[in-house]
């Protein structure tokens, strides 16, 4: 991750009265002397002729729907520059609102996306298209979900690698996530910590019966090597060894009890994009964590992904009127 000059803050709701993620980005741009944008996308549908009603065309309502929002985000604003952050406001029909936060953010330039999470548990997370879920797999562009309202205070950052490579993630991203972890941890005054899960080496059911010995021996044989390349990986990152942690277990396990353990305000993960039937059956880590996860999570891609989101912008959603209006 770039060091941050500009973050992209995605407003669900500008009229809403808590704003979790536009408290801590503050935070983080306060820190960095970072730029930010406050961004709303209007992804309403409008219904088609039911504007004439009021007795408007189409441009008209879209421009003042567009000026009652930025009223709003320019009052969420204006506290920001009195205390001396840098801040501009953008507001876009556009849909759905997952490609429009990452659209914004490309033409923004933006380092850094924060947003808030949804409230709700996800229910097969690969079949059902929230936007928080689509917004980790096609954003390019570093994202970080919002979970806890509470203002960061000297929080810890927990790294979560894979020297192993078990998940197929490219090798370079564990240096991506030790950087990004690393200058959050600096930016928020915070302890840096790295977590490798390690899970062992399993045989086929019908073969476990008949190899145990074999199994025992390729664990430890196994488990020693991924110790190693867990090591060499922070080499030279001066890390203490209180604040390492190789631990055997399933990441949806492990990561959320060490978050709890030493109080992490932000764990910081790596997210390969799948899609299909692979997607279905790998899985992806970063989307397995997330709900069992009770701090905020920053999500990087490898620095070569290339995002399949249009850089066009879509404007206002058309819908039949229905017979009633």
């Amino acid at each position: 991750m770039k060091n941050l000059r500009r973050i992209l803050v995605a407003i669900k709701s500008p009229a809403a009265r808590a704003q979790p993620a536009l408290r801590k980005a503050a935070q983080i741009a306060a820190a960095s002397g970072a730029r930010l944008t406050l961004f709303h996308a209007i992804t309403a549908p409008v219904y088609m002729d039911a504007f004439a009603i009021e007795g408007m065309t189409l441009q008209q309502t879209q421009r003042q729907w567009r000026a009652r929002a930025e009223a709003r985000l320019e009052k969420l604003a204006e506290p920001l520059r009195q205390e001396g952050i840098a801040v501009d406001v953008s507001c876009e029909w556009d849909f759905p609102a997952y490609e429009a936060i990452i659209r914004r953010a490309a033409r923004s330039d933006a380092d850094l996306i924060v947003a808030e999470r949804h409230a709700t548990r996800h229910v097969l997370p690969w079949l059902l298209r929230f936007n928080d879920w689509e917004l980790l797999r096609r954003s390019p562009v570093p994202v970080l979900l919002i979970k806890r309202p509470q203002a960061y205070r000297k929080t810890a950052v927990l790294a979560a690698i894979d020297p192993s490579h078990s998940f197929a993630k490219p090798a370079r991203l564990d240096a991506e996530i030790l950087a990004a972890a690393n200058l959050m941890a600096l930016t928020l005054n915070g302890t840096l910590h790295v977590a490798h899960a390690w899970q062992g080496v399993t045989m086929p059911m019908e073969l476990e019966s008949l190899a145990a010995g074999l199994n025992v021996t390729a664990n430890k044989r196994a488990r020693s090597e991924a110790r190693a390349a867990f090591a060499a990986a922070l080499k030279s990152a001066g890390i203490s060894k209180a604040r390492r942690h190789f631990i055997a277990g399933n990441p949806v396990d492990v990561l959320p009890a060490l978050t709890r353990k030493h109080r992490a305000g932000i764990v910081v993960m790596g997210a390969v994009s799948r899609s299909g039937l692979k997607r279905l059956v790998v899985g992806n880590i970063a989307e397995q964590v997330l709900d069992s996860l009770s701090c905020d999570v920053l999500v990087l891609k490898p620095t070569d992904f290339k995002t399949r989101v249009r850089s066009k912008v879509r404007g206002v959603q058309l819908v039949p009127t229905p017979t009633y209006l």
